[in-house]
């Protein structure tokens, strides 16, 4: 029988149904404002991000103790939805109960009394991780933020003790008819307080209007709280390139330098962003993951990660409904997301490490954003630090970062008797393309090493050439600088050169060669086998083709290269190759893995001065120097340079060499 308190409820039910609709619509209309963008491709891939990393927590779990604490909160909800679907029904048909799915309901019966429990201990633990000895990037919040917080978990806590006094009172009144009291211990347990009668049919139909309304507040109020990635965190990590697509592992995607109707090239304010890049700002849990792990902003600059993406939302929250509807004259339109809500000195400072991409549990992708800002300043406003000016007339007159020769190139191959391509003819008869790099043919330091590794190769009889001068620069530091323009120039110049010789299997020691030249040049027509020098090893030394006997380095520890780890998740390969190398005692840093701290170099960083806070590469050589390294190994020519400064200014280049796995490996091989 229809009571007059189902109908009164209908009307709630669609009052809240309506609210959240518009909200909805609203949010979807703000995103309209963005560029388009396809995200709806290889759905079985995307569907395996949501179940692993959505539904499996397995990024919130890299934090040991708010993982736990998050991940409770969250399976708690997915369980308990069965209990609140069934008391929505019930509002609507008395009586109602999901009994009919036999030994399934028990199972949802014993799981929400016990996530019930778990979410409400996560919320305790939580307000007092956040408010009392929680780490500092949750305790030094605004204070908005922090109000905003307390209130959601109170409100989550308030849905649990609700429900709980709703199930409770109902087995007192003999209402629990469908199940054994095992199936809800703990309501079971609860109802103990409660002996039937009219006071305990108060307090039952309190506790279901309570629950039912906070339930539905909470789901209305979420799309204006920061905690609405709660519904977005799923979608947005179904919409992620991770593992789908190149820009998953940091591929910048290419500008269309030939469309004259664009007006302005990379972003200066919301509608220059795709529709993702505003979604993730409405998903950001501003947990502040990402600027904890940030280089730049721990070592005393202005970028903050988590500040690029909540600046964002709150630009498109101002700009975005006057777009929408067709306003012209708003002071509001003046201003621009870029200077006037992010400041371009926090956007240079970010060495793309995508530390922050690596640890955002929502799937947010900082860096894409930060070099389309980058872009802006550099395409369209001309507006960047003088020093680039010297990098990009480099790379336009000499083909590299500074001011060599082309045709000293090669200089270095000459001695060792190195063919190119260009006396060869053709890339027919080698096994590989040795790309060099401008690094490994100018920087004195940096050549050692492409001659420790053309070494290696011959021992290894393992035949290859180099392009010599006719190698130019792969454009890494123009196009993570936002010199679009530049990059694209100089990436088809070298697919032509390749082309040409018919290049199909390339190997490097450059790690930011070895990114754009295997997960960027297929954008220009340039599709070939790339290998990173430390994997080639890798399987030189396992396949025992190289003959490892004198002993070298002593206590040794491996820097990962941003580009090599990160970036392509190349990690184990050269801790092999060390760990089979005579002498070698391997060692971590303590920040290592898909957590290495970043030598600072990268994101065209290596050309900018560090005049604010503390030199990121002495951050991490400080690392090094506290596990009493005797020798720092890297993969980097970046890192290599950036790692040797440290030692330098440390005064410890008495005691810590910085060598390259080629060179240790060439060290170790058996004198002929």
């Amino acid at each position: 029988m229809i009571t007059l308190k189902n109908f009164i409820f209908l009307l709630v039910l669609l009052a809240a149904f309506g609210f959240f609709t518009f909200s909805v619509r609203r949010t979807i209309l703000l995103l309209k404002v963005g560029k388009p963008e396809n995200r709806f491709d290889q759905w079985d891939k995307r569907i395996g991000n949501v179940l692993s990393v959505a539904f499996g927590q397995s990024k919130i779990f890299r934090d040991p103790v708010a993982g736990p604490i998050h991940a409770g909160i969250f399976w708690g909800f997915l369980i308990l939805l069965f209990s609140v679907f069934e008391s929505i029904v019930e509002g609507l048909i008395p009586g109602f109960r999901l009994s009919f799915l036999g030994p399934i309901y028990h199972f949802f019966a014993i799981g929400g009394d016990v996530m019930g429990t778990a979410v409400a201990v996560a919320v305790l633990l939580a307000l007092y991780r956040r408010f009392i000895s929680g780490p500092s990037r949750l305790r030094n919040i605004e204070a908005k933020s922090r109000k905003d917080a307390a209130l959601i978990l109170t409100w989550i806590g308030g849905i649990m003790l609700s429900m709980f006094a709703m199930n409770a009172t109902r087995i007192a009144l003999g209402d629990n008819v469908d199940f054994a009291p095992a199936w809800r211990p703990v309501s079971t347990a609860l109802s103990a307080f409660f002996h039937g009668g009219s006071i305990t049919r108060t307090v039952h139909e309190t506790a279901w209007w309570i629950h039912i309304i906070l339930v539905l507040g909470f789901l209305n109020a979420l799309p204006y709280s920061k905690h609405f990635h709660v519904l977005t965190s799923i979608p947005n990590t179904f919409f992620s390139n991770r593992g789908i697509r190149p820009e998953g592992n940091g591929a910048l995607k290419p500008l269309d330098l030939e469309d004259e109707t664009i007006e302005r090239f990379g972003a200066a304010d919301i509608e220059d962003l795709t529709w993702k890049q505003l979604f993730d700002a409405f998903t950001c849990t501003e947990c502040g993951r990402c600027t904890s792990s940030c280089p730049a902003n721990l070592t005393g600059k202005q970028l903050s990660p988590k500040k690029v993406i909540m600046e964002t939302r709150v630009r498109l929250e101002e700009k975005g409904p006057l777009l929408i509807a067709g306003e012209t004259s708003s002071p509001v339109l003046e201003k621009r997301l870029v200077p006037d809500f992010i400041n371009p000195e926090e956007i240079w400072a970010c060495t793309t490490c995508r530390a922050c991409v690596q640890e955002c549990p929502v799937m947010i992708e900082h860096v894409d954003e930060i070099v389309e800002m980058r872009r802006n300043l550099v395409l369209t406003e001309g507006s960047f630090p003088d020093e680039l000016q010297v990098l990009y007339k480099n790379l336009e007159n000499n083909f590299a970062p500074w001011q060599f020769s082309p045709a000293d190139r090669g200089k270095w191959a000459e001695e060792l008797g190195i063919p190119t391509l260009k006396d060869l003819g053709s890339a027919d008869e080698i096994d590989f393309l040795f790309w060099v790099g401008c690094a490994g043919s100018y920087d004195a330091r940096a050549v050692k090493v492409s001659r420790a590794f053309a070494q290696v190769l011959r021992r290894a009889g393992i035949r290859f050439a180099i392009l010599g001068s006719e190698e130019k620069c792969t454009g890494d530091a123009a196009r993570r600088t936002g010199n679009e323009y530049l990059a694209q120039m100089l990436a088809r110049e070298n697919v032509e050169t390749l082309e040409r010789y018919g290049v199909t299997r390339i190997v490097t020691a450059c790690p930011h060669c070895f990114h754009s030249l295997k997960n960027e040049y297929p954008q220009f027509g340039g599709r070939y086998e790339v290998i990173h020098h430390t994997t080639l090893l890798r399987e030189l030394v396992e396949q025992g083709i190289l003959p490892l006997v004198e002993p070298v380095c002593g206590k040794t520890i491996f820097h990962d290269s941003c580009y090599l780890g990160r970036y392509n998740q190349i990690y184990d390969a050269p801790r092999i190759a060390l760990a089979e190398t005579p002498g070698v005692t391997l060692d971590e840093f303590p920040r290592h893995g898909d957590r290495a701290f970043c030598c600072g170099a990268g994101g065209g960083r290596l050309f900018l001065e560090e005049t604010v806070g503390k030199r990121i590469n002495v951050e991490r050589t400080e690392e090094a120097l506290s596990v009493g390294a005797e020798t720092i190994a890297c993969a980097c020519p970046f890192c290599m340079t950036m790692l040797t400064d440290g030692v330098v200014e440390k005064g410890a280049g008495d005691r810590v060499q910085v060598l390259d796995i080629a060179e240790i490996i060439f060290s170790a091989l058996r004198k002929t």
